[in-house]
């Protein structure tokens, strides 16, 4: 069981079209196929049924034994705001009882005791992020809260309460904060960014643009890199060779770093921007696949969509011509990048089929 379902993590993980899945897909794809690797019979109601009625509402699924309910499971499609949803599932677990719940749209997973005190927040013990978080880890964890066996012999629940109780909390917290600020050092995350500049329009009245933003973030990254910095830093546990590890992880991003061309399948673009390229890789994609080119509408980042036919939800719209639908373009390079990368796998295509070619510091070089 667990071989067959770290098999389908890492596959899950490697497929970027998951991203634009509907609910329905959502559920057919991962949901289900997750549920049956974990020893549920998807065709037996009395262990997982599905749109399960109470007070007159539904929940996506319930999983059950001997005529109880066990796990409720709600899920939504990728991008959607899953904080709106929690006290509705929580509500319905505590009515009818259910010891542990989940909310998920798939790639984001938030494991509950509902019958524990405190908010709601509060009573979320775990969450999974299935692009982030380490396959093997992954794996783990949907075994001890959601196989079958652990569930009937209610080990899911004393896992959780283990989990919930203890001090993994806290040391899973300082275990992790080292990775998400070498994570930041890669390159400076979204939602850092949108603070930095919403934080900077308070102060002074004007917003800078994204890319301007990360080139601050990324200088000021560098400043404490500095070798008279990092002498008095570096300790016992942090040695040198970790920081020029790092270091190089930070000179490997696109920040700092002027586009001039792209190659995609082997025909070369000339652009004079990030942003260009971002067009550039629009129209490819509609002159291409035009029939289905409003699935990019399903691309979305943490607070707004990428695309909308909405200008208004945009910070910096810009319509893709032929179409009524406009693209976010207030991003930075490593932002842009990665949606530009989303775009193409939603047609099937990989980032073997993409390479850039950049400038920095007088020098012209691919990647």
């Amino acid at each position: 069981m667990e071989e067959k379902l770290l098999g389908l993590i890492k596959n899950i993980q490697s497929d970027r079209r998951l991203i634009s899945f509907d609910e329905a897909a959502t559920k057919q794809a991962i949901i289900l196929r997750i549920l049956s690797c974990l020893g549920w019979d998807l065709f037996n109601i009395d262990e997982v049924y599905p749109e399960y009625s109470v007070g007159g509402k539904k929940v996506d699924y319930a999983l059950r034994y001997n005529n109880y309910n066990k796990v409720f499971i709600e899920v939504k499609k990728v991008g959607e705001d899953l904080e709106k949803h929690q006290e509705q599932l929580l509500s319905y677990s505590f009515q009818e009882g259910v010891k542990l719940a989940i909310l998920t749209n798939g790639i984001t997973w938030w494991f509950y005791l509902p019958l524990h005190e405190g908010s709601w927040e509060q009573r979320k013990f775990y969450t999974v992020e299935v692009y982030d978080q380490d396959s093997e880890e992954i794996t783990q964890k949907f075994e001890d809260f959601l196989s079958k066996e652990n569930v009937i012999s209610e080990k899911a629940i004393e896992n959780a309460e283990n989990i919930y109780k203890g001090r993994q909390k806290q040391y899973l917290i300082k275990e992790t904060l080292p990775k998400a600020w070498s994570k930041v050092l890669e390159g400076p995350d979204e939602a850092l960014i949108e603070l930095i500049a919403e934080t900077t329009e308070k102060l002074c009245g004007y917003k800078p643009d994204y890319i301007t933003v990360e080139n601050f973030i990324t200088s000021s990254i560098q400043e404490i890199r500095h070798p008279s910095f990092q002498k008095a830093r570096v300790t016992a546990t942090q040695p040198k060779s970790t920081i020029s590890k790092r270091a190089a992880e930070i000179d490997a991003s696109y920040t700092y770093k002027s586009i001039s061309s792209f190659v995609f399948k082997g025909k070369k673009y000339e652009v004079n921007s990030w942003r260009d390229m971002l067009i550039q890789i629009c129209n490819i994609m509609l002159a291409s696949h035009r029939d289905r080119f409003e699935q990019v509408l399903n691309l979305v980042g943490r607070k707004r969509p990428y695309f909308t036919r909405n200008k208004n939800e945009l910070r910096f719209p810009k319509i893709i011509n032929g179409t009524d639908i406009y693209v976010e373009t207030n991003l930075s390079a490593n932002s842009i990048l990665k949606l530009s990368i989303d775009i193409l796998s939603l047609f099937g295509y990989t980032r073997d089929d993409l390479s850039i070619e950049v400038q920095q510091n007088g020098a012209t070089y691919s990647r």
